[in-house]
């Protein structure tokens, strides 16, 4: 049934609570967007299988929540258990500074990782070094490959500049896009792009596949033209 797909990458989508994470990750694999999106508890996770210039590619994308969310829910609905208490601290990604602490296993293996932040929400901007702190504390692989993403951009009370975000993401060598979960906007253009600088960094996925006589589309092979037609700042 997969026979066709040239690999299986693990996308994580992180950034602080309320930036629309997990509406980012419903519009691109389901095309919806609910306004009323509640605080995600834990974990979302969602597969979704997408062709870049003719390579077939299954994500695994995951996206982690806020720990202040996921303690109000535990104790309001399943008590004080230290059980699960515990397993949902494997699995949890801390929105606020105390808090701030993820498990090596939810980095493990990640070939991509969408950072976003709010373009109405300047607090969201300041903390992403925070983000990249742990990236670089966590992630098991050096040449992974980070997308920086501005959502909300339908909103009128920016706060963040376009060009802050595009100087941020050069200074760390980051892809670069602003979004809107709600209009659809930039949405699949940021994980197209994202695919498909993965799949031009062979190191990152080939040797997962070597016995499986998986090869790159003769377009993939060379420098393409982006998959979104330029919209992405590949950086």
């Amino acid at each position: 049934m997969d026979e066709d797909v040239l690999t299986t990458l693990k996308i994580l989508i992180i950034g602080e609570s309320g930036v629309g994470k997990s509406s980012l990750l419903l519009r691109f694999t389901d095309d919806t967007f609910d306004p009323e999106l509640a605080a995600t508890i834990g974990v979302d996770f969602k597969v979704k299988t997408i062709s870049v210039d003719g390579n077939k590619a299954k994500l695994a994308i995951w996206v982690t929540l806020h720990r202040q969310t996921a303690n109000f829910f535990l104790k309001s609905q399943i008590g004080n258990s230290p059980v699960l208490k515990w397993a949902m601290w494997q699995y949890d990604t801390a929105g606020q500074e105390r808090f701030r602490t993820l498990t090596p296993s939810y980095y493990r293996g990640a070939q991509g990782v969408i950072l976003v932040y709010d373009v109405t929400r300047r607090d969201t901007f300041v903390k992403l070094d925070n983000w990249l702190n742990e990236l670089e504390t966590y992630c098991t692989r050096n040449d992974i490959v980070n997308m920086l993403v501005g959502n909300k951009i339908d909103k009128e009370n920016r706060e963040v500049d376009r060009n802050e975000g595009l100087k941020f993401a050069r200074k760390h060598s980051m892809l670069f896009i602003e979004a809107s979960a709600k209009t659809c906007d930039g949405v699949q253009c940021a994980f197209e792009e994202l695919v498909e600088k993965i799949i031009q960094t062979p190191g990152l996925w080939e040797s997962e596949n070597q016995n499986k006589g998986v090869k790159l589309s003769h377009r993939e092979e060379g420098q393409g033209g982006g998959a979104c037609g330029g919209y992405c700042s590949v950086l």
